[in-house]
């Protein structure tokens, strides 16, 4: 006890009031924990489409899509948590248990096996292609009994050119239609991969609306330093996801996979650690709201409490599952779900509301909406862009080649700069009473979404048919990104809580993170149609590649420009309905 009496002298604690540098004390803790949470959350994403598509050997668009359905789950999972927390387990126990499952499914990525391998057969014998590096920098190598070659290919991709046959007992040109292709993989580490992914969307379920409604029980009602509160501790967030975009990035890419998954593993046992040792700085502020109803049987021996751990094994098999198969499943499943939500809050907002609140949930239902388009395009960082980056971009710096994850760092980086200046620019603007609506905002969010992407293309386009786009070009994207992302991010959930009936608050937050979480699916399928043909995990032909980003980057482009234009249009009549709920 008198070890944490003393650390909190050390930061400015005061003894009378528990606080440090005028917050409670136990913000810190949160801050601390949530920051590793997010280390090992974007460490782990800046590997993952790589990882997938190198190591195991997925086509993108497969990848793609596995990787859509995983951080879809991730935002869905939210609200089996959050309101398991809410009604029994309190949001000290469900982020406890979330942290737990996250060490396990972040050190299970680490267990990476041998990888996929595949296997060329030409005249009855077989041969191995390979990579010899990670991360978009590999090249490809063919490997036979007698020794080891590079290869590449021609334009079109028609021919395979061996750069040393005699090495390898083949041929220097052999016809694509000379040789075949299988992929064998070791099913136990295939299977560990989908367990680890589902163990990572169970714990950011139980952990993530949890820790983040900590933080606002730290501060009563009316208290001035809340919202000071919240930017310190998102501060944490974006100052992890910075951190290991580059840290575990490198590692990964440059020395190995399990490296890298396991510094963002090491990251989540801080982060737990963290959150045990402190748990008392919390002041009681994220307890149970009833002891006695969570110890109350419920199934033989087992009580509330139990059966909430329970229904978390529930998520990470259906997760396994969903995942594993993300595949086969039909989009229009996924489009239904969000039709028939859509429906069930129109019906609300008709059949049990008054008028003004009739109006405002409403236009919560809009804002629900309006970040579809935003988030699909935005979200395509971890997967289409990262893949980009890494072997259509020259990442050339200071005489250094940056890996691609690195890269991922770069929105982390930009919220930490811009973010307080856009605040301050809010507020500026309001006082002159010219501050945008948050409709309007929304439609300036979605419109940088799509300038961001035909800001690529023309670099892209500058750089040839086959050549490595510049790497300015990605700083480019991110940057009008990020700035997109604070018209969207910090104004959306906020509204939408001050827009919706209080007795229906709960539920129009989980509908945000639903379409939160349809957005990242979306994200994935569009990611899916940037795919292109792959041996041993890299592009075999270049030109045909970068055509197909051009294309699906300027499609999407200026569709979510047109969008814009058409929310820019309906924003004056969307603040009508919102009744002064600004």
């Amino acid at each position: 006890m008198n070890e944490v009496v003393d650390s909190a002298e050390l930061l400015g604690a005061s003894s009378s009031d528990n606080t440090i540098f005028g917050h409670p004390r136990g913000l810190y803790i949160l801050f601390f924990t949530e920051m590793w949470e997010r280390f090992s959350y974007y460490g782990m994403r800046g590997l993952l489409i790589f990882y997938l598509t190198e190591h195991f050997l997925f086509s993108q668009e497969r990848s793609s899509i596995i990787y859509g359905a995983y951080t879809a789950l991730v935002y869905v999972m939210t609200i089996i948590g959050g309101t398991l927390a809410d009604k029994y387990l309190g949001s000290r126990k469900a982020v406890t248990f979330g942290a737990i499952l996250l060490v396990i499914g972040h050190l299970g990525m680490a267990f990476e096996g041998n990888g996929s391998r595949e296997i060329l057969t030409y005249n009855g014998v077989d041969y191995e292609i390979g990579l010899d590096a990670r991360g978009g920098d590999g090249n490809q190598i063919i490997s036979s009994e007698q020794g080891v070659s590079l290869v590449s290919f021609n334009n079109g991709a028609t021919q395979m050119l061996i750069a040393e046959p005699d090495n390898v007992g083949l041929p220097a040109i052999i016809p694509a239609t000379d040789f075949t292709r299988r992929t064998e993989t070791e099913a136990l580490y295939v299977n560990g991969l989908y367990l680890s992914l589902a163990l990572i969307i169970a714990g950011v379920g139980f952990l993530k609306a949890n820790i983040s409604s900590i933080v606002g029980a730290l501060y009563g009602f009316g208290d001035t330093r809340r919202d000071s509160g919240f930017t310190i501790f998102y501060m944490g967030i974006n100052l992890g996801a910075f951190l290991a975009s580059i840290l575990c990035g490198y590692l990964g890419i440059t020395y190995g996979w399990k490296y890298g998954f396991g510094l963002a593993g090491i990251g989540m046992v801080f982060g737990l650690t963290i959150f045990l040792k402190f748990q008392g700085w919390l002041e009681g502020k994220a307890e149970p709201p009833s002891i006695e109803k969570l110890q109350q049987k419920v199934f033989g021996p087992l009580n509330i409490e139990a059966m909430c751990y329970l229904a978390g094994l529930g998520i990470i098999a259906i997760s396994m599952l969903m995942v594993m198969n993300a595949h086969l499943i039909d989009d229009t499943y996924v489009g239904f779900l969000g039709i028939l939500v859509f429906v069930f809050m129109v019906s609300y907002a008709f059949f049990g509301c008054d008028k003004t609140e009739r109006n405002r949930m409403l236009a919560a239902i809009y804002i629900i909406l309006a970040q579809i388009p935003f988030w699909a395009l935005f979200e395509q960082a971890g997967t289409s862009l990262n893949l980009f980056a890494g072997s259509l971009v020259d990442r050339t710096m200071l005489g250094f080649n940056v890996p691609a994850p690195i890269f991922q760092s770069l929105n982390a980086m930009f919220i930490i700069i811009f973010a307080p200046l856009m605040a301050m620019l809010w507020i500026k603007l309001a006082k002159h009473k010219i501050n945008p609506s948050s409709p309007v905002k929304f439609s300036l969010g979605v419109f940088m979404a799509g300038l961001g992407f035909l800001v690529l293309v023309a670099g892209m386009k500058i750089s040839g048919s086959s050549g490595l786009t510049a790497v300015y070009f990605i700083f480019l994207i991110y940057w009008i990104h990020t700035m997109g992302e604070l018209m969207v991010s910090p104004v959306g959930l906020s509204v939408v809580t001050k827009l919706a009936p209080p007795r229906v608050v709960g539920m129009t937050m989980g509908a945000w993170f639903l379409y939160s979480g349809l957005s990242n699916y979306l994200a994935g399928v569009i990611a899916s149609t940037t795919g292109a043909e792959t041996i041993g995990g890299q592009l075999t032909d270049v030109a045909a590649a970068k055509a197909n980003f051009i294309s699906v980057y300027t499609q999407v482009g200026y569709i979510a420009m047109g969008i814009a234009a058409l929310m820019l249009l309906v924003s004056p009549f969307i603040k009508k309905m919102m009744e002064g709920a600004e």
